[in-house]
C-alpha cells in the first residue's frame, strides 16, 4: 500500500513537471520598445548620425547589405518608384565595411537623394533589436517616431506606401 501511494506521488509531481514546459521566448526588443531604436550610424563621410538628429516624418529603415541579391533587386524596384517615396526619410543601414557601402551608393545615385540617408551599424545593434533573419528588412515608423510595421525580405513600394498611408497620409 505504501508503494502504490508513494509511486501515485512520484506520477503526480512527474506530470506537474511535465506540464511548465519551457519558458516563454521574450519579445524582440522592438516590440518590446515600439519606437524608433537607439541608432547610432557612421556615414560615408566618417560623420555619426543618431536618431535625434532624424527629421520628424514617415522614417522607413531599411537593413541591407550592398552585395545582397536580394537587397540589390529591392534598390532597383525603389529607384524606379523614388518620386513615390520622396516623402519618407529611408534610413538605409549596414553592417559591411564602407568602401562597399560607398560603392552601392555611388551605384544607385543615393547622394543625390535629399530623402536617403545611408550608414553603418558599426555597434551592430539593428540585428537584434529587430531579430533579422533575412535581408533587405524594413521597419516603418511615422512622423513620431511610432513603429507602423515591419518587414522581411523583398517587399514591393505599393505594400510600403500602404502602410505608411494607413497610418497617416504621407
Amino acid at each position: 500500500m505504501k508503494w502504490i501511494l508513494f509511486l501515485l506521488c512520484v506520477m503526480a509531481g512527474v506530470d506537474n513537471y511535465g506540464q511548465q514546459g519551457k519558458p516563454a521566448q521574450q519579445e524582440a526588443p522592438y516590440k518590446q520598445r515600439p519606437t524608433l531604436p537607439p541608432l547610432e550610424l557612421v556615414l560615408p563621410d566618417s560623420n555619426r548620425i543618431t536618431k535625434i538628429e532624424f527629421k520628424k516624418q514617415p522614417t522607413l529603415i531599411m537593413y541591407f547589405s550592398p552585395d545582397c541579391d536580394h537587397c540589390i533587386k529591392q534598390m532597383e524596384e525603389m529607384n524606379t518608384r523614388i518620386e513615390d517615396l520622396k516623402r519618407i526619410q529611408i534610413v538605409m543601414v549596414t553592417h559591411q565595411p564602407m568602401p562597399e557601402l560607398v560603392q552601392f551608393i555611388e551605384k544607385f545615385k543615393l547622394a543625390s537623394q535629399s530623402n536617403i540617408t545611408t550608414g553603418r551599424d558599426v555597434k551592430f545593434m539593428l540585428p537584434g533589436f529587430y531579430r533579422i533573419k533575412s535581408l533587405p528588412y524594413f521597419a516603418l515608423y511615422d512622423k513620431k517616431g511610432n513603429l507602423i510595421t515591419t518587414f522581411e525580405s523583398n517587399t514591393k513600394v505599393d505594400k510600403i506606401l500602404k502602410a505608411f498611408r494607413k497610418n497617416k497620409p504621407v
